[in-house]
């Protein structure tokens, strides 16, 4: 089970992302309408991934409209107690002021039974 807070406006879930250059910590918002998980660029460069020099590969929606986007595969992305290696993220600019580093989007959790309880604050992956 890992903890959150059931009454802040979004689950925030701490994710661990280890690059060829290290390894760094995301708050990343559960999002359960994503199809993909979508991480900031900044934090991408800072464990030695370059977005900026990958071909923009992918289009999604967002709140603004259309977006291009590069993929990124992270050496190993690990949130709920699960690991996933080589997992591939979608590398994105976002606002400054956003509270988040990114979405941790459905395809993190096909194959897999999440649960959601708002009562206790306590997530599971199993």
């Amino acid at each position: 089970m890992t903890p959150f807070n059931p009454y802040h406006g979004l689950v925030i879930v701490e994710t661990l992302l280890v690059g060829p250059q290290g390894e760094t910590i995301a708050r990343l918002a559960l999002d359960t309408g994503a199809s993909s998980t979508v991480v900031r660029n900044a934090l991408l460069v800072t464990i030695g991934y370059d977005p900026d020099s990958l071909p923009r590969t992918v289009n999604f929606t967002t709140g603004s409209g259309v977006e291009s986007a590069s993929r990124v595969r992270v050496a190993r992305l690990y949130a709920l107690e699960q690991d996933r290696l080589d997992f591939t993220v979608i590398a994105h600019t976002l606002p400054p002021s956003a509270s988040v580093d990114g979405v941790l989007g459905l395809d993190f959790f096909r194959g897999h039974i999440l649960t959601i309880d708002f009562q206790k604050g306590e997530l599971s992956l199993v």
